[in-house]
């Protein structure tokens, strides 16, 4: 694990994120006896639906973790919305379902009301959890640990990632795909090459800009979001994502000459769509900020199963959210009027 220096001059951003490969192997194998467990219980009862609790970052992998879900065993994905427990304490009939708690903290109130209402009504809860000792690993069935270690920078990284791949894995052993297994025993090691690769051409055609839209489709939707949650809290640039499906609708109407796009393709056909749509924007003048795993795009992405690749491009783009907030002049550590758990109800 990277040692922190605050007197270093390297951000805890930037050292947290270089620890994601590391941190995924110590996941992966420190989860799978656990996950296999459970991909079985699931091929022998599946559940009618799965429902998540999450906020934030975690969020945007549990998004993730519904086109895995809904593509390789075919069960439909909702979110919770957690006010209807913490603010409506309204009971939720879950039973037949799988509820998946996503957190870094495990310690959100509205979070622990969501996860408990979902398992209070029948559902079997699954916590992807940072904290080990938190509340929501206390409460799980199925606790399935991050192995982060601290995460010290407001911004979300590491943990993050790791949810992701732990999505994964769990669908790996429900779904029974060996591909995807051999992509994640791969994963650590494609991890560093992603944190090598040079995203820096994005950071001038970033550094003065207001707002911006991030495009994703398909598996790469959920990191759009992150990626333009990730320029709000650290680069203070009001960033929207889009699938590039809904974007041709309303949004790309305001879609002129330099208006700034960031957009991530992966290998597979909803990749195809996000570089169509790209090109269309690039014809009218937008600045376009490709990451493309057919090497097509100004941001190099590293190629695997069309799954994984969002994780790749994320740590890819989090090396670059760092260096275009310190451009910009701000601590990506220390975003204003933000602090690492989030007590809303």
């Amino acid at each position: 694990m990277v040692m922190i220096d605050s007197g270093s001059g390297v951000s805890l951003m930037a050292a947290e994120v270089t620890e994601a490969p590391a941190v995924v192997a110590r996941m992966l194998a420190a989860n799978a006896d656990a996950a296999a467990t459970l991909g079985r219980a699931l091929r022998d009862t599946p559940p009618d639906v799965v429902v998540t609790c999450a906020r934030g970052s975690s969020d945007h992998a549990a998004t993730y973790g519904k086109y895995l879900i809904e593509t390789g065993v075919g069960v439909p994905v909702a979110s919770a919305a957690p006010s209807v427990a913490s603010i409506f304490a309204a009971p939720a009939a879950t039973r037949r379902a799988l509820a998946i708690a996503i957190s870094q903290s495990g310690r959100s109130p509205d979070l622990l009301a969501s996860a408990g209402a979902q398992q209070a009504g029948g559902a079997h809860l699954v916590a992807l959890v940072n904290d080990g000792g938190s509340a929501l690993a206390g409460m799980a069935d199925t606790p399935l640990p991050l192995h982060a270690g601290p995460e010290l920078s407001v911004a979300a990284t590491k943990s993050c990632i790791a949810a992701m791949a732990g999505l994964a894995q769990l669908v790996a052993h429900w779904s029974g795909d060996r591909a995807l297994h051999d992509a994640l025993d791969a994963l650590p090691t494609l991890l560093d090459q992603a944190l090598a690769l040079d995203w820096e051409p994005a950071v001038e055609p970033l550094a003065a800009v207001e707002r911006m839209f991030v495009i994703g489709r398909g598996f790469g939707f959920g990191i759009a979001g992150e990626a333009a949650l990730k320029l709000k809290e650290t680069c203070a640039i009001q960033a929207e994502p889009f699938s590039a499906a809904e974007v041709r609708h309303g949004p790309m109407a305001i879609v002129g000459p330099g208006f700034p796009v960031l957009a991530l393709a992966g290998s597979d056909a909803a990749g195809d769509d996000v570089r169509d749509v790209a090109a269309v924007f690039a014809e009218r003048g937008a600045t376009v900020l490709l990451a493309s795993t057919t090497g097509t795009g100004a941001l190099p992405a590293t190629p695997a199963h069309p799954a994984i690749e969002p994780i790749l491009m994320l740590a890819s783009f989090y090396r670059l959210a760092e260096r275009l907030a310190c451009r910009r002049g701000l601590d990506p550590d220390r975003p204003p009027h933000l602090s690492k758990v989030t007590r809303t109800r």
